[in-house]
């Protein structure tokens, strides 16, 4: 029987894992993964909703991503953020493309018209032949903000984008989560899984926030599905991005055992029941066995969809 396969994921990292698992699903024949994204990037910027990570993901999976920036669409253009920059709207270090702006625009229709944002994503999701199913978080706007070292207090995406994390951060925080509740869709896909997957994301500002949302991170432990956590850790540096400058504000290493250590072990009350460590961290697998954690060593480099595909079927044979 093929498994069913539940993924985590967030960002660059989940996005091109997501479309590794899409492959080797698609290799054994099974049926199509649920890939539930974070929404915790998401915000609202000249009057149009923007979600970062679903567009990533799903940019991704219809092929039309720029893979050279790791954001946004292949071949935009940027007539409208020259001509909002000119008014002296938005924000001129957050650049949005014609083609972007387009999907922004769609989104914000529907959601004015009622619709939730699980929905918009249904709907965006007939677009394009993306070969798994694609679920929000929450349809809760829990924005993720940064509270600084020195009091102060900004939405992520300044953060992230304009201070590239070079602001020292006390914490990470969503306003409004403790009240959110998972998307239609999301406890009764991890209630049903096989397999459950933890994307190689940033495992505080990506994972960390779907974890967050209440009922999901009680329904993946009390599922009866095996999960599995890939790091983007490896070498001791992160893959892309600034993930370890968001460990260190939670007080963890930047090591592939760390974030192990960070999820913590099924049988011990966290979640995982194997690890994927890269092969440069190949040194670190007993320290991450004698979590109770089952250590897995394998190539995590995600070069071209055929490393991604090995990867993730690394991932389903753990």
């Amino acid at each position: 029987m093929h498994p069913r396969v539940v993924v985590l994921a967030g960002g660059v990292g989940g996005a091109k894992f997501a479309l590794g698992v899409r492959a080797a699903l698609a290799a054994r024949g099974a049926a199509p993964a649920t890939v539930i994204v974070n929404t915790g990037d998401d915000l609202w910027l000249s009057g149009v909703r923007l979600q970062p990570d679903v567009d990533s993901i799903l940019y991704a999976l219809a092929g039309v991503n720029d893979a050279a920036r790791g954001w946004g669409r292949a071949g935009d253009s940027e007539r409208v953020n020259a001509e909002l920059v000119a008014w002296g709207a938005g924000w001129p270090w957050f650049t949005l493309g014609d083609l972007d702006l387009g999907t922004h625009l769609a989104r914000t229709g529907w959601l004015r018209e009622g619709l939730s944002p699980s929905q918009v994503l249904a709907r965006m999701s007939q677009r394009w032949p993306l070969g798994v199913r694609l679920l929000p978080m929450t349809d809760a706007e829990v924005d993720t903000h940064v509270l600084l070292g020195d009091g102060r207090r900004m939405h992520f995406q300044e953060w992230w984008t304009r201070h590239r994390a070079t602001l020292e951060p006390a914490a990470f925080e969503n306003p409004g989560i403790d009240t959110a509740t998972p998307a239609p869709g999301v406890l009764e896909a991890i209630r049903a899984a096989d397999v459950i997957l933890l994307a190689p994301s940033n495992p505080v500002v990506s994972i960390g926030p779907i974890l967050a949302v209440p009922g999901i991170r009680e329904a993946v432990r009390a599922a009866p599905a095996r999960v599995v956590g890939v790091s983007g850790i490896i070498g001791g540096r992160v893959v892309r991005g600034m993930a370890d400058v968001c460990l260190a504000a939670i007080g963890v290493a930047t090591s592939a055992d760390a974030v192990a250590a960070h999820y913590g072990a099924g049988g011990a009350g966290g979640l995982l029941d194997a690890w994927l460590l890269a092969e440069e961290d190949a040194a670190l697998a007993p320290a991450v066995d004698a979590l109770g954690i089952r250590a897995v060593v394998a190539p995590l480099w995600m070069t071209d969809v055929v490393a991604g595909t090995a990867l993730a079927e690394a991932a389903l044979r753990a």
